[in-house]
């Protein structure tokens, strides 16, 4: 009996997970891996403030919520085990005024319900104990949040599947997928790139900032459309690096998509601020103004991103100055932490979020998943993806299989 064929497109973080996860099941399967790019990580998975989330914010019982917590002991097990770069250093999420600490408090009661680990409710005093620096009303203190290398976490992943047996493409990008309906029942798919077609059994497409493109050239729907938003990040001066011993977050203000500028701890050792979140004119242009003039046309003829737009310019005049002014941005963490007033540095390159978004202009929060035929197309995997990338791994290939 010929081996099971499988395709998984995109060798991001959840694509290299998925990969591996269908040989740690099929162990006699034949899985190619494609990718686009001449390494692994190279878009969203290499750009990302790396951040290992503890699940704080998600609604008890959601997707989300599962697959988060299930995600983090899959990642920290793996990355043991690989010698993979990690520090669980914790996070306090920092409140202001009195409203965000009524707003803290529901967040307390949403991580208990999550079964986030040792979580606790800090005054200042409790705050001061944890992160000295620091400066709040109150704060929510996660101890189990950490920082990871997630680049390499990836290549461990694609180097463990290709230990297994498993075919990588590099350089390699996909055009298109077509459903082929066989006398048999079973339909399968053709992959095609632009040297060759293959057929398999399987397919799972974890396209991230591309995924509506390769969805719609596969004749299957645009919708959600990716529009993409930038973040940018500033590195600051290594004798910062003492100042902070963790994460420092802001408490989410639900008049706003995005979360706003928080400080983070590398996991080389040295402090970032960032990141802000404004439109960005390319999905991949990662330095100067990125413009990519089909990109540009693709956001401009979007009719969800007007409706977007038109209800949400409060959030562009408060992300603007950071985007314009180092030092806004730098403000903005030293509300927090007032010894980085005036602080040093240099930016980072950007990270682009590929953000889904519904017809109607609002943004999707949760993942997307649409089935067509022997093709699985991840639409959209919102944060914490990255985190959650082994256990959504484990839920994709379920769904293939019926499970799920």
């Amino acid at each position: 009996m010929a081996a099971e064929r499988w395709a998984v497109i995109g060798a991001g973080i959840i694509g290299a997970a998925v990969a591996r996860e269908i040989l740690t099941r099929h162990e006699h399967a034949d899985v190619t891996l494609f990718e686009k790019e001449g390494h692994p990580a190279a878009h969203q998975t290499g750009h990302n403030s790396g951040v290992v989330h503890a699940g704080l914010y998600y609604e008890p019982g959601s997707l989300k919520a599962r697959l988060c917590r299930r995600g983090v002991s899959l990642l920290l097990d793996f990355a043991h085990e690989h010698d993979v770069a990690v520090d669980e250093c914790g996070k306090v999420v920092v409140a202001t005024d009195e409203v965000e600490v009524e707003r803290l408090r529901a967040i307390h009661e949403r991580a208990r319900a999550n079964g986030v680990p040792d979580i606790a409710m800090l005054d200042r005093d409790g705050l001061h104990t944890v992160e000295p620096q620091a400066e709040g009303l109150a704060a929510l203190h996660s101890p189990r949040t950490g920082i990871i290398d997630y680049p390499g976490l990836t290549e461990a992943l694609v180097a463990d599947f290709r230990r297994r047996g498993g075919r990588v493409r590099l350089s390699t990008p996909v055009r298109d997928i077509a459903r082929r309906g066989n006398p048999a029942g079973s339909d399968s798919a053709i992959v095609r790139t632009p040297v060759d077609a293959q057929e398999f059994d399987n397919v799972i497409v974890c396209a991230g900032l591309q995924s509506d493109r390769l969805a719609s050239r596969s004749g299957e729907s645009r919708n959600p459309t990716v529009v993409p938003f930038f973040g940018q990040y500033f590195i600051l001066e290594p004798e910062n690096n003492d100042l902070v011993n963790g994460l420092i977050y802001p408490v989410p203000d639900p008049k706003y998509p995005f979360l706003g500028v928080h400080v983070t701890r590398r996991i080389d050792g040295g402090l970032m601020i960032g990141p802000n979140a404004f439109l960005s004119f390319s999905r991949e242009g990662y330095k100067g103004l990125g413009l990519n003039l089909p990109d540009v046309m693709a956001v401009a003829t979007d009719l969800g991103f007007w409706r977007f737009a038109s209800g949400n310019m409060a959030t562009a005049v408060r992300e603007l100055p950071g985007v314009i002014s180092i030092e806004k941005f730098v403000d903005e963490a030293a509300r927090y932490v007032p010894e980085l007033a005036g602080a040093g540095g240099h930016r980072a390159t950007r990270g682009i979020r590929a953000q889904a978004m519904n017809r109607d202009g609002t943004l999707v929060d949760d993942f997307v998943i649409d089935r067509a035929g022997a093709t699985l197309f991840v639409r959209n995997a919102p944060s914490p993806g990255a985190t959650s990338a082994l256990a959504i791994a484990e839920y994709l290939v379920d769904t293939v299989e019926g499970r799920a």
